[in-house]
């Protein structure tokens, strides 16, 4: 009878110990489906639909938050807010691929492709290597929520929202700090 606990008790802390360290091995398999610009593997790890919608929600919050209320109660301001999510839409699209999340991972600025901002990089200087998820920072919210925090290249943080699913993890959510990438 003893050995039947202790084996019960073992493929417990086993199953325990796994589901702790999935959120880590998901983080390494992204960081490794990136650095390889395997997008099929990446696919696996992040629910590309949740983030979009995300996204979406976050930079059209973030659009109405900025145009005030008075912008908001008038009608042609309505309809400037109505095309400026239009927008923002269609930019979060490119975020919301395995590209643009691999982009960000890396700590890119993502934004500055869609202004012109970006300086010009001449097309035969060798490109440095990536390095998604550098320097990250680790915490569980709760049992089935986990945030990997990056910083991005103006050293503002990125938050990683990875939900468990059973004993398997998925990145679900990206927190992208909008008060400063956007003008």
């Amino acid at each position: 009878m003893k050995k039947w606990i202790a084996l019960f008790v073992l493929v417990l802390a086993l199953l325990l110990g796994y589901v702790a360290a999935g959120p880590f091995l998901t983080v390494h398999a992204i960081r490794t489906a990136v650095k390889e610009g395997n997008t099929g593997e990446l696919s696996k790890h992040v629910d590309f639909a949740a983030i979009r919608l995300s996204l979406k929600a976050q930079v059209e919050d973030y659009i109405v938050r900025r145009a005030g209320p008075q912008v908001q109660s008038s009608l042609f301001g309505a309809l400037g807010l109505s095309v400026a999510s239009g927008l923002a839409g269609t930019a979060v699209d490119a975020i919301a691929t395995p590209m643009g999340i691999g982009a960000v991972l890396e700590g890119r600025k993502v934004f500055k492709r869609f202004d012109g901002s970006a300086a010009r990089r001449d097309a035969y200087e060798p490109v440095a290597p990536a390095e998604p998820l550098k320097d990250l920072q680790y915490r569980f919210e709760s049992p089935s929520r986990f945030t990997a925090t990056v910083n991005n290249a103006d050293g503002d943080p990125v938050v990683f929202v990875l939900t468990r699913d059973g004993l398997s993890w998925q990145v679900t959510d990206v927190r992208l700090p909008l008060d400063k990438l956007l003008p």
